[in-house]
């Protein structure tokens, strides 16, 4: 099968289309066809040689965390998915290839009207975003400060802390103060004075923070809400321990993503795509998401990748 993978960690150049061993499902497993992946920092990180803790990675390295495809083999003791589903799903790594093997346990029913495209980027951005405002308690009557709030994870968890009853700010460029107002925050603009324009617009104080950005959007969380055990940060990992503030667990499910698919599905949740990249143009996706900036998720469609 084709594969955008690595044979030695580096930059975005070390990505490329080669050919490699199409995986076979196991038991407990499922293979499926990929349709469409996400791109995210993650990948990025395990392409320039960051090792997921107890993963043991071969070579060559495929990145990918996430996918959406259709099911095309069915390993042994597998019940409720069958040959032919339409799913998404999550793994650590090998989703950048026309095939990937992964627990049954790791995929949900792709809605119906969802495009591939949209499905093979929510998985990571969604789950995200639903376990770090569940972590931080977020609920009705909260005021949450949400960073980066045009980004993938951010797009999701003010939509998520709004349908849950929280009155939610959201810090983007100033580009993307429309598209964040859209979804139901408030935008304020990033930049010097950043604390004072989040106190003009919460009279009432800040209660909770989703840090995405990092840097100065940390420190001004770490100003305006009192308790941190409210502040969690997706970004500045090495501090988060003598900060006292919370970090992302590992708490991704099928049964998270298909509450979050639903909602999809309902209506009740947008998800931006910003661009897509063919299978080969991987290192080029690489590059765009390394940059920091822009609306919405960044997606690999591999349809134009098929004979």
């Amino acid at each position: 099968m084709k594969a955008a993978a690595f044979t030695s960690s580096g930059g975005p150049e070390v990505l490329r289309v080669m050919e490699v061993e199409t995986p076979e499902a196991g038991s407990g497993q499922v293979r499926v066809l990929v349709k469409a992946a996400g791109v995210q920092p993650y990948d990025a990180a395990v392409r320039a040689g960051w090792e997921p803790p107890g993963l043991a990675l071969g070579w060559p390295r495929i990145p990918g965390n996430e996918f959406a495809g259709i099911v095309d083999q069915v390993g042994d003791g597998v019940s409720g998915v069958s040959v032919g589903d339409e799913v998404l799903g999550f793994t650590a790594v090998n989703a950048y290839a026309e095939y990937t093997v992964v627990p049954a346990e790791n995929v949900t029913a792709k809605p119906v009207g969802m495009p591939w495209t949209v499905a093979g980027g929510f998985t990571a951005g969604a789950q995200t975003a639903h376990i770090a405002l569940r972590e931080l308690g977020v609920g009705k009557g909260d005021t949450v400060l949400v960073h980066a709030a045009a980004g993938s994870v951010g797009t999701i968890a003010v939509q998520l802390a709004v349908l849950w009853g929280a009155a939610v700010i959201g810090t983007a460029s100033m580009s993307n103060q429309n598209y964040v107002r859209g979804l139901g925050a408030t935008p304020v603009v990033y930049g010097d004075g950043l604390a004072d324009r989040v106190r003009k617009v919460s009279s009432a104080g800040v209660d909770a923070a989703l840090d995405g950005a990092g840097g100065e959007a940390l420190a001004v969380s770490l100003e305006l809400v009192k308790d941190r055990e409210r502040i969690l940060t997706l970004v500045e990992h090495g501090k988060a321990a003598e900060l006292g503030i919370r970090l992302t667990p590992n708490k991704r499910s099928a049964a998270r993503l298909a509450e979050l698919a639903a909602l999809y599905a309902k209506g009740d949740l947008r998800f931006h795509v910003r661009k897509t990249y063919s299978l080969e143009e991987a290192s080029d996706a690489h590059r765009e998401i390394e940059t920091g900036h822009g609306r919405g998720k960044i997606v690999l469609n591999l349809e134009p990748s098929r004979p």
